[in-house]
């Protein structure tokens, strides 16, 4: 019996819950570097989120979310059976340059009002016509939230998505807790928002390159 190697259960715990409310069939990806493991999840709306737990964990193994929650949630050592063939997102680049820092409470309010304008509009419409809750939630999701502008580069865009997965995630902490910052982050193609609790990266839709499967590097 494999064991899953973390001593940090409690902010692994937390992690996977949040995943599991968003999607019970999540996958989770852990991946060891010496005596800490990062945990990987793709949400449903597209970005991927990892947070980093102490304990050295089983090297590089994917397992269901909700499985691995359970065995925790029991106090179990066990790994859940491995379905390391189902992962097939890559993973940003290990090394990443911060661009800028935002005030969590700011990404918190961008967030609340997006989540509030989707509420409006499911319940009223738009402009007194019906409108698909889906196809707002997509339009609100693509929406860019936040445009940084370092000194040495172009614009960097930050879509709601990446907003909306570290609201979601419990990435920004308490709202109640003061002086909380986030950095901007980009990787290669990737963008990211480092936060206090997490980690999460979007990769532009518009740069995506289409691979075949045999051929695709995944992380």
């Amino acid at each position: 019996m494999t064991a899953h190697g973390m001593t940090g259960v409690a902010d692994a715990g937390a992690f996977l819950a949040r995943l599991v409310r968003l999607d019970r069939q999540v996958l989770v990806r852990l991946r060891s570097a010496g005596e800490r493991t990062a945990l990987w999840a793709l949400l449903p709306w597209g970005v991927l989120v990892t947070r980093e737990v102490a304990g050295p964990g089983p090297g590089d193994a994917t397992v269901s979310a909700a499985d691995l929650l359970a065995v925790l949630a029991r106090g179990g050592p066990e790994l859940p059976a491995r379905r390391d063939s189902d992962w097939r997102w890559p993973l940003p680049p290990a090394r990443s340059t911060v661009v800028e820092s935002v005030a969590a409470a700011e990404l918190s309010r961008l967030a609340t009002a997006a989540a509030g304008t989707l509420r409006e509009v499911a319940a009223g419409g738009l402009a007194g016509r019906s409108v698909g809750q889906r196809a707002v939630r997509d339009a609100l999701l693509d929406h860019v939230a936040l445009v940084v502008t370092p000194a040495a580069a172009g614009p960097v865009e930050v879509s709601q998505r990446l907003v909306q997965a570290s609201s979601r995630m419990g990435f920004l902490g308490p709202a109640d807790e003061d002086g909380q910052c986030v950095r901007v982050c980009v990787a290669g193609r990737w963008v990211g928002l480092s936060a206090p609790y997490g980690v999460a990266w979007l990769q532009p839709v518009k740069e995506l390159t289409v691979m075949p499967i045999g051929g695709h590097p995944k992380g």
